[in-house]
């Protein structure tokens, strides 16, 4: 689905499955320098199991026009227009890393778009590792490789996907290759520049589910307790023997968390 928005065409995925009238709604939001393929397998399962889907590639990121949005809330407003001109009114809405923060100021700001909010592999604030920051600022590869090494625990760098014959690892390698230039800066610049996170958190009104991967150096466990605490209907989900990647390293498991949910 292509979306004409004050961002420039946005591509939206539906799941393959065209949208229907009175059907509920689930929004899926990529992180840093990704877009909507982290999301094939719920954006499939959702599709054929009563649900418009509506996984975006954020302005400036997979098929999507425009330029990389410079803030969170910009994105966040981006995705609201989405919805929008798809003719959602409100929908669960699933955000990993930076998309999960683009999702929490989304359910904060237009809190009556929010049906109920997933939160996967985040924390507020989110802080960038200033050698991550150094190579993203000139385009260097190096950002792509710490972002994969440091985004799977250390079996999954091995192996061991549960699809037969994928390798994780060179697969998010390929992703992030294909980001236009700059656009990983821009985004983790706009990641370490959101200050509102833990006020946003106050504001959530829906029922927002964290899942969370036990093995996470990126966002760790712990680092997210402050948004569950300032939260008034949140609860936590941790998967275990998981990194940063979770719907890379445990797609079912994180299916499943989904399900209960949205």
């Amino acid at each position: 689905m292509k979306l004409k928005t004050s961002f420039g065409d946005l591509f939206a995925y539906t799941g393959a499955r065209d949208h229907k009238k009175d059907q509920p709604a689930v929004v899926f939001i990529h992180g840093t320098g990704m877009d909507h393929t982290v999301w094939v397998l719920p954006s499939r399962y959702f599709a054929r199991h009563g649900f418009n889907v509506l996984s975006i590639d954020l302005p400036g990121h997979g098929k999507s026009s425009g330029a990389s949005p410079e803030t969170i809330d910009e994105m966040a407003d981006a995705v609201i227009e989405s919805m929008q001109l798809a003719g959602i009114s409100d929908a669960a809405i699933v955000g990993h890393s930076m998309g999960s923060l683009v999702a929490l100021s989304a359910a904060a700001r237009y809190p009556d778009r929010a049906r109920s909010l997933a939160l996967i592999g985040t924390t507020a604030p989110m802080g960038v590792h200033p050698d991550m920051m150094a190579s993203a600022q000139k385009n260097d590869h190096d950002v792509i490789d710490m972002i994969t090494y440091w985004g799977y625990s250390k079996s999954a760098q091995l192996g061991g996907n549960e699809n037969p014959g994928m390798w994780m690892a060179g697969s998010t390698l390929r992703l992030l290759e294909k980001a236009k230039e700059n656009v990983i800066h821009c985004d983790l610049k706009a990641c370490e520049n959101y200050e509102m996170g833990l006020e946003h958190a106050k504001m959530v009104r829906c029922p927002t589910l964290f899942i969370l991967g036990d093995r996470d150096i990126m966002t760790p466990m712990r680092a997210a307790q402050k948004m569950v605490d300032a939260m008034s209907d949140a609860r936590v989900c941790p998967l275990t023997k998981t990194g940063h990647s979770l719907m890379m390293e445990r797609p079912d498991a994180l299916l499943d968390a989904l399900i209960t949910i949205v």
